[in-house]
């Protein structure tokens, strides 16, 4: 939760007006205290831990959402039969719909599940889910994407492309804001 791509997009997503809640999962934050890289949890622990940080919350309309296996679980739990009624949306923030290297090992089955509108934020060249490949996937109309130019799994394109990271965090928190914007009366 405190990456540099992390904190900006938290600051940038602050600046549109958007309160911003960053929590870790244990696995994470085990890392940092115990100073050895752990596998990730298994995703029922992951789901469980997100669904302690919105009971904290309370009844309010959220959208909720992550960064890479953060987005993954905060869409399987928007997409549960139980979900919370709280749940206003969903971003994802270089969503993982495949392995790198894997595309034929999809993670989407369980998006067309979900009930809320859904807004992915995705780099053109991210290996987990390419501008080229993922149009090309079956997934439910609610999901919007935008797409960032040349961008990796964290949105940064290669200095050659004309493009800038921070151009790219920019367009993408202009992008959240007005996602959010469109549907929180």
């Amino acid at each position: 939760m405190d990456s540099g791509f992390m904190q900006a997009m938290a600051d940038l997503l602050a600046a549109c007006g958007i309160h911003v809640i960053r929590f870790e999962f244990s696995y994470m934050a085990a890392r940092h205290t115990a100073g050895v890289r752990k596998p990730p949890s298994r995703m029922p622990q992951l789901l469980h831990e997100y669904r302690a940080v919105l009971d904290v919350l309370g009844s309010g309309p959220v959208f909720i959402g992550g960064k890479s296996m953060g987005g993954r679980a905060a869409s399987m739990l928007a997409a549960e039969a139980d979900a919370p009624a709280a749940i206003a949306g969903l971003v994802c923030l270089g969503y993982p719909f495949h392995p790198p290297g894997k595309p034929e090992n999809l993670r989407t089955a369980h998006l067309a599940s979900l009930r809320c509108p859904a807004l992915v934020v995705q780099g053109e060249r991210d290996p987990f889910g390419t501008a080229e490949e993922v149009p090309g996937l079956s997934l439910p109309q609610n999901i919007e994407f935008h797409w960032c130019p040349a961008g990796n799994h964290d949105l940064v394109p290669p200095k050659r492309s004309g493009h800038t990271a921070e151009g790219n965090w920019s367009a993408a928190a202009d992008a959240i804001a007005s996602f959010v914007a469109a549907r929180h009366s």
